[in-house]
């Protein structure tokens, strides 16, 4: 990870302090990803939001630590840690397989009484109680599973260097067994604050029934927002992403 990342504790890296922020944005990334997806993100945000971003374990300064497999793990060790940074309203916006551990991790915290996200964005992630049509990756044969990946144009940089991909593609497969291992729990009342759902018209995984589906999870305001670019169309589209975010985050703090 950069030296200029800050850790706010493991398990989040903060590449701007503003102890001044009204607000704080916390970024998930997507499998395989860690804090570098999302630093120039937080460089951008106004004075008024302090970004946070998820360090999952595998990964960065974290490589020693094994990647985590499971959800329910997932978001009980992301509780514990965040509570030290509940001192001030906050939002989430996940991407991919952030989306869906946002989501989880939203109602982790609804059920330990702590406060919850407000709004939450989820990202080319599909609403969990719509079936998902992609075939299961994560035990397939290396050049298998990299050649699905490169389908998604989802392969890190770095796994394109040979000497690289011996540590990193046993994260990117771990990340992968979270999402397709996950097991969706209908028995929950609908969040009471917004959602906002991001997609892409060209998205070749996640439709836009599936985008649309997580209307259904809010007793608040749900907005569906299309960008072009693909199942990363976060790298294409950041300024009017950034500039949604914004719009959305001044309306509800």
């Amino acid at each position: 990870m950069n030296a200029a990342i800050r850790l706010s504790s493991k398990w989040f890296a903060c590449p701007r302090s503003k102890p001044q922020a009204a607000t704080r944005l916390f970024f998930l990334p997507y499998a395989g990803g860690g804090p570098a997806v999302f630093t120039g993100w937080c460089a951008e945000l106004p004075a008024s939001i302090e970004g946070q971003v998820v360090h999952y374990p595998g990964r960065g300064s974290r490589f020693n630590e094994d990647a985590i497999t499971d959800m329910p793990r997932m978001v009980d060790e992301l509780a514990n840690a965040i509570q030290p940074l509940l001192d001030r309203p906050f939002a989430f916006f996940g991407h991919s397989m952030g989306g869906l551990i946002a989501y989880e991790f939203a109602h982790l915290l609804r059920t330990r009484n702590l406060p919850t996200p407000d709004p939450l964005f989820v990202s080319a992630c599909g609403a969990p109680h719509l079936p998902d049509p992609n075939s299961k990756i994560h035990q397939l044969p290396d050049d298998e599973f990299l050649s699905e990946l490169d389908q998604l144009n989802g392969i890190p940089a770095e796994l394109k260097h040979p000497e690289a991909m011996d540590l990193l593609l046993p994260v990117v497969r771990a990340d992968f067994q979270l999402i397709e291992t996950y097991v969706y729990n209908p028995a929950r009342p609908r969040f009471d604050f917004p959602i906002l759902a991001l997609g892409a018209p060209d998205d070749p995984r996640i439709s836009r029934e599936r985008i649309e589906g997580w209307a259904a999870y809010t007793a608040s305001t749900f907005t569906a927002r299309y960008f072009p670019g693909g199942h990363f169309f976060i790298h294409r589209a950041r300024q009017p992403i950034m500039e949604f975010l914004y719009e959305k985050i001044r309306l509800t703090h």
